[in-house]
């Protein structure tokens, strides 16, 4: 069932969610949170499909801000919220109120979703586009208890990281941190059956993708080593390699579906490790909603470390001398003049052995 309002106000969305519930004789309990999606026209579609799927694990209100600015001036001094409500079928599991902002409106969205909050429940804020850099003083971030974003979806992936570092609270996670979830499991499950000490490790992946920074820096972080960041087509992440005192450990995947493992003395295994849905993203970060430490320590650690060591190795060999290099016997770069006496200098040598 959908009810249209059109310049209307929170206090007219509350009663008609309370007339759609009766109309389909189905009362307003069994939801478990409130999820508010801040996203523009473009993309509410697809973040309003991923947030009705993951609502079949966890039954919530969700409330969808869609900040229409307009760029005539006329339009903009034109205040107005228009809503639509969803409930039973048309909503998944829970309800859904999808606001549209006009106006000075656009300035003031905390004022028009307190009132829509459900009461004594965790509120979750979701920005698939378009995240403010500091996503706990956001007028809307600031009543969550979970803040989301998807660094990803941003222009400057990398940098975006780097901001989100600065400005982390607890409570703020990314997308892209939980898109390796699958990929931190695999790599800890195989380092538990081998006791073996890791030295180094290599990281694959396409060049500017978060995730692909964010599991490099967990490994550097956790294992204290020195991770090297390599590029490849993609898509996603594609390999990682970490060098041990027992042989190395590989896990590859070459067509964003199954990878294999490769651990020093035992057979190679298939692994299924998928890319998966923007949905099933959302419902793992719904399934706990206390600060992540982990993510909050790799964020700490910062990409900026990320290849220190390959740098300093490339800086030191960039030092040298040309002179201090060794030269093969008989190379062209040796003077006509000494072959002869390497000759028997060499020859010395060997008769001395």
């Amino acid at each position: 069932m959908k009810i249209d309002l059109t310049d209307t106000t929170s206090s007219k969305i509350n009663k008609a969610l309370v007339q759609g519930r009766r109309a389909i004789g189905t009362p307003a309990i069994g939801m478990v949170l409130t999820l508010v999606i801040v996203t523009d026209e473009e993309n509410a579609y697809d973040a309003l499909k991923a947030a009705n799927e993951a609502s079949r694990e966890h039954p919530s209100r969700k409330l969808i801000v869609i900040k229409r600015v307009s760029r005539s001036p006329r339009d903009r001094a034109q205040a107005r919220l228009d809503a639509e409500v969803r409930v039973g079928t048309a909503a998944g599991t829970g309800e859904t109120v999808v606001l549209r902002l006009y106006g000075d409106v656009i300035d003031h969205a905390q004022s028009v979703v307190l009132p829509l909050l459900l009461p004594d429940a965790p509120v979750v804020v979701w920005w698939p586009v378009g995240a403010p850099t500091d996503p706990a003083n956001d007028p809307l971030g600031t009543l969550a208890q979970r803040r989301v974003t998807d660094s990803y979806a941003s222009e400057h992936p990398v940098q975006e990281l780097v901001a989100r570092a600065a400005a982390y609270t607890p409570g703020d996670t990314d997308l892209s941190w939980t898109r390796i979830t699958p990929w931190r499991s695999m790599l800890a499950a195989a380092l538990d059956q081998v006791t073996c000490e890791v030295t180094s490790a290599e990281v694959e992946g396409e060049e500017f993708n978060p995730s692909v920074e964010l599991l490099a820096m967990w490994l550097a972080d956790r294992l204290k080593i020195p991770v090297k960041r390599s590029t490849s087509a993609g898509p996603g992440l594609t390999a990682v390699r970490m060098e041990t005192n027992c042989g190395p450990i590989v896990l590859h995947r070459p067509d964003a579906s199954l990878a294999t493992l490769c651990i020093q003395g035992q057979p190679d295994r298939a692994v299924a490790l998928k890319r998966r849905e923007t949905s099933e993203l959302i419902a793992e970060e719904l399934r706990r909603l206390d600060p992540d430490e982990t993510y909050a320590s790799v964020l700490r650690y910062g990409v900026e470390r990320l290849g220190q060591a390959e740098k300093a190795e490339k800086a030191e060999k960039a030092a040298k001398p040309a002179g201090q290099e060794p030269v093969a016997e008989g190379s062209a770069d040796e003077p006509a003049a000494d072959k002869p006496a390497a000759k028997k200098a060499a020859a010395k040598k060997a008769a001395a052995k």
